[in-house]
């Protein structure tokens, strides 16, 4: 029998384990994300303000990021067990780099001109930074945004080794039975939502560029 159609019939008579493991691979995916949203957005802004704050953030992160995420995954586990909170830990770490990273690069890549311009007509920085800066900075910071979605989505596979779940505990046991075909039901998905999250963010990424850099 072709090994797809093993994969699809092994996903059929497991279907409740699916079921229990993508919702698994989902929080692995959204928790992460958000908590490096809610400290990379406003980290990245800070830093593209403070030339101080720049080298102390952007340095640090980038030293994160050479480090592999299934190495802080295990220097997490004294600390939180085998757990799913040492899985976030660990992905957490891995989606702030490009977030944050990015959003330093909009906000400082913005012509002075234009800041210059928006004080000049008498608006206050707040609302120079919500109607001029953001929409300005938008497009790049989404660009990182989805580096970080896909690279998270693809690294929530890890949490299988420490027991946290998700579609990574198929891709697990696959490999330890010799099974592609239980193997390909925890890989098929991971590939399609890492393909659903690069194609429907670069498609808001282009809807919010200026007309001139679409064309």
């Amino acid at each position: 029998m072709d090994v797809f159609a093993k994969a699809l019939e092994y996903a059929a008579s497991n279907s409740d384990k699916l079921a229990e493991a993508l919702w698994q691979h989902l929080l692995l995916v959204a928790v992460p994300l958000a908590i490096g949203l809610g400290l990379g957005l406003p980290l990245g802004l800070l830093s593209s303000r403070s030339r101080t704050a720049s080298t102390v953030l952007i340095n640090s992160f980038n030293a994160l990021r050479v480090i592999p995420s299934l190495a802080i995954l295990f220097v997490a586990i004294p600390y939180f067990g085998l757990t799913f909170t040492s899985a976030a830990i660990a992905l957490t770490l891995l989606v702030m780099p490009p977030i944050l990273i990015s959003t330093d690069v909009a906000f400082r890549n913005i012509d002075p001109a234009i800041r210059e311009a928006a004080n000049g007509m008498g608006m206050s920085p707040q609302q120079v930074l919500q109607q001029v800066e953001i929409p300005l900075a938008l497009p790049v910071i989404i660009a990182g945004i989805k580096t970080a979605t896909v690279e998270v989505i693809a690294s929530a596979t890890l949490a299988a080794f420490i027991g946290a779940g998700g579609l990574g505990s198929f891709i697990v046991l696959g490999f330890s039975l010799y099974d592609n075909a239980i193997l390909l039901v925890g890989a098929i998905p991971v590939a399609v939502f890492a393909l659903v999250a690069e194609v429907g963010l670069s498609a808001i990424q282009r809807s919010l560029e200026p007309p001139a850099a679409r064309a």
